[in-house]
């Protein structure tokens, strides 16, 4: 699955602005230029993970949120990528990660 800066970008600046932060007052508390904050809100810049975990201690938001839109917190957060990993599993191995989910859920 490949990163979409574009979408990324999006949930950084909607983060931001839920927590009525100027790019300014971000870029500053980061160390970084406004330009550059611009452009990763734009998707024209990527962001390294590093960069991303102090912008989301800031935010108060999980890196999860921002790279995949699901939060933790949220029941199904994982029903998208399970799915993603079953579409490129054989009929074979589904079967397998069938049986180890179905073993680990019904463990005591």
């Amino acid at each position: 699955m490949a990163l979409d800066y574009t979408i990324i970008g999006e949930r950084l600046k909607k983060a931001r602005l839920d927590k009525n932060l100027t790019q300014e007052q971000l870029a500053e508390q980061i160390d970084v230029s406004i330009a550059f904050l611009s452009r990763v809100e734009r998707g024209s810049s990527h962001i390294n993970l590093k960069r991303l975990t102090q912008i989301c201690n800031i935010l108060g938001i999980s890196e999860g949120v921002i790279l995949n839109g699901a939060s933790e917190d949220s029941k199904d957060y994982l029903n998208a990528d399970f799915k993603e990993i079953l579409e490129k599993a054989s009929p074979e191995k589904q079967k397998l990660i069938y049986k180890i989910a179905e073993i680990i859920v019904n463990e005591d």
